[in-house]
């Protein structure tokens, strides 16, 4: 029944989308194919796709997502200049990051999630506040990874990319929670491709 449902959702959502929101969805995906293959070419996609959710996310009552979407701007210039400085310099590579980061990473999204999903409760009409705020703090961390190749940003996007589904579903931008759908398959083939990368760049280093 759940299934009818959504396939029912995704077509009435395809009939009713603005172009707006089907550009945004074809840029964003080229972002990810992009940084998978490690182009710098994907920061130009995600600086448009991050331009158009702004407007989108901000209609549907998602504040901490339209938010977001600022940050987006601001890091995909960041990247660019990164990737293309490391590129110039041979310096950026993949590289992982040590447990007791990623357990201070756990904590400040933590900390951050339950201040800005209660202070969003009470005093906006934001909707989902708290898991609106999740996402949004883990994907600040993690869209900072991606601009310093850390490999396990691969792996947090998986979770963050899972719960936003559920956040567009309940928003009812249904296509893009089937990009969110498309983007936990991606992400697990990115973390395997920067895998296989930064093994390959160990051993001609060691």
């Amino acid at each position: 029944m759940f299934d009818e449902q959504f396939a029912s959702a995704i077509t009435g959502a395809l009939a009713a989308m603005s172009w707006w929101e089907l550009g945004a969805v074809a840029l964003a995906l080229a972002y990810l194919i992009l940084a998978m293959r490690e182009n710098s070419l994907c920061w130009y996609a995600a600086f448009i796709s991050t331009s158009i959710y702004i407007f989108l996310f901000w209609d549907v009552s998602l504040l901490m997502e339209s938010a977001l979407q600022i940050f987006y701007l601001v890091m995909a210039v960041y990247g660019w200049w990164q990737w293309r400085k490391g590129s110039e310099e041979h310096e950026l590579r993949i590289h992982c990051w040590s447990l007791r980061t990623h357990l201070l990473v756990f904590s400040a999204v933590g900390v951050l999630t339950l201040v800005f999903g209660y202070v969003l409760s009470n005093n906006t009409h934001a909707e989902l506040p708290y898991l609106d705020s999740f996402t949004t703090w883990g994907a600040v961390i993690t869209t900072y990874m991606v601009t310093r190749k850390v490999l396990e940003n691969w792996i947090y996007w998986i979770v963050i990319d899972g719960a936003s589904v559920y956040l567009y579903i309940d928003r009812g931008l249904y296509l893009t929670a089937l990009l969110f759908v498309f983007y936990v398959v991606l992400v697990v083939i990115g973390f395997f491709q920067w895998r296989a990368i930064f093994q390959r760049e160990q051993v001609a280093t060691s």
